[in-house]
Formats: C-alpha cells, structure tokens, sequence
C-alpha cells in the first residue's frame, strides 16, 4: 500500500485535529507503555518459568506434519465462518439505517479491514477509516456510517466478554469468585434502573455530570456529538438486536473453535473453556504490544503457555497454536490484501475521469 493512498485513510473524515497532546497525555502514554513492558515481562516470565516445558521444536514439527486433515478442514471453515459472522453485524447495521450492500461486498471488506489492521502501522485506525469510507461510497451518510463503526464495535465487544465470562464460569477454580462479581453488578444495575425510573430527569443530570468528563475528551467529542444530533438514521427493531447479537457472539465463538479444531488435528484435548480462556490471554497480550503486527510472536507465545497451564502437552501446544494462527492470521491477511486489491478495482471502475464517484 503506497503512502499516498495510506495517507488517505489514515484519518477518519470525522476526527477533529485538536491541540497538541498536552502533558496529561503525555503522562497517560506513558503509563500505557509501562503497562505493555510490564505485560511484555510477565510473558518472558511465563517463557521461563515454563522454559521446561515448551516444546521441542524436532518434536513440534512431528506433530505437526501428522495432523488430521479432518480437523483441520474444521478448523479453516470455522476461520471461514467467523469472518462471515463479523461481515453480517454491518451489514444488518447499514440495512436497518436505510442503505443496502450485498454480503460478497461486506464480507469483501471486512477481509480487507483485518488486513489493514493487523499489517500496517496504525492499523486499526486505518482500518476504521476504510471502512468508514466504504459505509459511504454504499451511501450511507456521514452520521450513519460514524454509528455503524460505533455501534458495531459496542456490540463486537459486548459479546466478547460475554464469552469471556462464560468461560471464567465454567472453569471450575474461577467459577465462585465470577459469579459472586456478576451478582454484584447485577444488583447495582437494577439499583440504579430503580433510581433511573424514580428520579427520571434528576438521574439523567447526574449521569451527564458524571460523563461530562469523558465525553469532552478531545478523542470522544467528534463521536458523541454525531450522537447527539439523533438516533443517526438507524431504526433497530427487536430482530435485528437478535441477529446482531447472534451474530457477534458467533464470531467470536467460531474463532474460538477453529483453534480447537487445530488442537484436535494434532491430538491436543484440553477443555473448551481452557482454550477459551487461553485464546483471551493471548488476545490480551496482543493488544499490549502493539508494535508487533498482528501480535506476532506475544499472542503465539501466550496461548501456548497457556495451553500448557491448562494441562496441554508442549508439543501439541505449540502445533495447535501454529496451524490456527496458519489459518486465522496468515490466511486471513492473505485473503484480505486480495479483497483489498477488489475494493480499490471496484472503486475505481465507478469513477470517473477525473476521480469523481459516477
């Protein structure tokens, strides 16, 4: 991707350009960085503590090379299915604000993004504003295009940590102490749903001056003054919040699966729920660090000592991990450079001359 064109999606349309970062923010990256060292530490300590028992590479490759072709059928239509899963949430997102797109367009992009996003410095912010940009060329205007990457990102991590809980409550050693902290937020949200429906504006004031703060920060005013200008185009009935939620919580599930699966191709039968929590230590270490694209080397490493800490033997550990992050990285980016090089020739057959949109 030239520097041109990277350039041209590297700020969203919606994003003001603010002052200089002042020295709160300073100090805020600051501490951020400390964090990802520190998380970068405690995944060199897991390395060593666990240095015996990682696997052989001779004996790695053994495993490996014997996979199951069953499995890892499994495991690349799961891959499959949860890239379609994600394409689906925006999709249904720009149909319930009035705009159509065809699902081999969607699923076109959302190949592209992750391939943006995963290989290109500032990625994510790239990634946002490509999709942004498509959300418009669709025709969506510029308030429902910001409120389907808003909304869609609420809902995609909504339902991450709902699976994520879920795992926390079936693994039987953090089982008590999740419950009792979902027991505890559930009753302060129906608290304060008490407090809401008896008080009604007074409440309303008080969660405005509580939000104040974080809504006027430089980074959240462009996104909450869009949604502060309506319900930004989008008419969301019941089954579309159940195919939206259906469908987010099947991304991430599917993913999920294709991991197992690739464990399953090299004889690795951990727990559903351990390689579920494995995979969000290992996601948790990717955001952490994110100089390297795509988490490479922080997300392999710390699935595979967890998988290990989750009674794993080392060696098909460490083949489970390679053949998924064959599949969900490497094969997705693949993919995704390849839709890439589809949307910009779609772009660019419907426009003009001299550049403008027929």
């Amino acid at each position: 991707m030239s520097e041109a064109v990277a350039a041209d999606h590297a700020v969203p349309p919606w994003a003001g350009t603010g002052p200089a970062p002042a020295d709160g923010t300073r100090r805020g990256r600051r501490l951020r960085w400390a964090a990802r060292v520190a998380a970068l530490g405690a995944l060199v300590a897991c390395v060593v503590v666990l240095r015996d028992r990682l696997p052989d590479p001779d004996a790695l490759w053994q495993v490996t090379i014997h996979a199951g072709p069953g499995w890892l059928a499994c495991a690349v239509v799961a891959q499959l299915a949860s890239m379609s899963m994600f394409a689906r949430v925006q999709r249904r997102l720009l149909r319930a604000g009035g705009v159509r797109m065809s699902l081999p367009r969607a699923i076109r992009m959302t190949y592209a993004g992750n391939a943006l996003s995963t290989t290109l410095p500032a990625g994510p912010a790239i990634s946002v504003a490509f999709n942004f940009r498509q959300y418009r060329r669709a025709g969506a205007p510029v308030r429902l295009a910001t409120s389907v990457v808003l909304l869609g990102g609420l809902i995609m991590t909504g339902a991450y940590a709902v699976v994520g809980l879920t795992a926390l409550v079936a693994e039987p050693r953090s089982r008590g102490l999740t419950v009792t902290a979902l027991a505890i937020l559930a009753a302060g949200g129906a608290a304060l749903a008490v407090v809401a429906r008896r008080y009604g504006a007074g409440s309303a004031r008080l969660a405005r001056r509580v939000l104040r703060p974080v809504l006027g920060h430089r980074l959240a005013t462009p996104f909450a003054e869009r949604l502060r200008q309506g319900d930004a185009g989008l008419r969301l009935r019941p089954a579309d919040w159940a195919m939206l939620t259906g469908a987010s919580l099947l991304n991430w599930v599917f993913d999920i699966l294709s991991l197992a699966a690739a464990g399953r191709a090299v004889g690795m039968h951990t727990a559903v729920y351990g390689i579920t929590l494995a995979y969000f230590a290992a996601q948790a270490a990717g955001s952490l660090i994110p100089l390297l694209p795509g988490g490479l080397g922080a997300i392999e490493g710390s699935m595979a000592a967890s998988l290990v800490a989750f009674g794993a033997l080392a060696a098909p550990a460490g083949a489970a991990v390679a053949l998924y992050r064959l599949v969900s990285f490497w094969g997705v980016v693949g993919v995704g450079w390849l839709a890439w090089l589809a949307v910009r020739a779609g772009d660019d057959t419907v426009a003009g001359p001299t550049g403008e949109t027929r």
